[in-house]
């Protein structure tokens, strides 16, 4: 069944990029396309979400190897890295604290619950990092997917708009927002900009990653306190 479901996902996330490339709407992106097909597929046979998500860990499990690749691109344009460094270390660790604290408000307005509320924090940081930080405060990893992919795809979307109407020009601008603003699929539109884009996009990934999980176990748990 592993091989099964781990076939099947990828080839129907093949189909849906494809159907993205011929059709460049919002609704056709593979990571809204592709979950909504599957649980098609589920639904019609009547197999049980938990079965599959245990069949298809295969991919899951692929993803810290694929985060760990970004360190190649890092790695060759890190002369440029060491002379920006205090901009990257900044703009990062301004971006992480403006996203969980955003996030927090967001749902503490709505009078979410605090598991909902816990679950939405580590929202902008990238998966197998986010779904630990959202088991070390309390909230529910399969949540946290949900609105890491939300996330993700709304940066993807508005990320290259708002750098068109600002009119980013700087490589290391546009990586590192968004890098910090959508992730992983804001590091694959980087790479659509260019090397450098990608570089500075993977980098800021990876530090927003971490600077959340050390917020984690700093703000995250003043911010519950103070207005909890």
């Amino acid at each position: 069944m592993t091989l099964l479901f781990t076939a099947l996902t990828y080839f129907i996330y093949i189909w849906t990029k494809r159907i993205n490339g011929k059709y460049k709407r919002i609704w056709t992106h593979p990571l809204i396309l592709c979950p909504v097909a599957l649980i098609c597929l589920l639904a019609v046979f009547r197999f049980p979400a938990a079965e599959y998500l245990t069949s298809s860990r295969l991919l899951t499990d692929m993803l810290g190897p694929a985060t760990v690749a970004f360190a190649i691109p890092i790695y060759k344009h890190r002369h440029l890295i060491k002379k920006y460094s205090s901009i990257i270390l900044f703009s990062v660790a301004a971006g992480s604290i403006a996203a969980i604290i955003s996030s927090y408000f967001m749902t503490f307005l709505v009078k979410a619950s605090p598991e909902w509320i816990l679950s939405v924090l580590p929202r902008s940081i990238t998966t197998p990092i986010a779904i630990e930080v959202s088991k070390g405060i309390g909230g529910l990893p399969a949540l946290t997917t949900v609105f890491v992919i939300i996330t993700g795809i709304a940066g993807g979307i508005i990320g290259p708009q708002v750098i068109k109407l600002l009119s980013i020009r700087s490589p290391i601008a546009k990586g590192l927002m968004l890098g910090m603003a959508a992730h992983g699929v804001g590091t694959s539109k980087a790479m659509e900009y260019g090397e450098l884009e990608g570089t500075f996009s993977s980098l800021s990934m990876i530090l927003g990653g971490f600077m959340t999980l050390l917020w984690s176990y700093s703000l995250i748990p003043m911010l519950i306190k103070v207005f909890s």
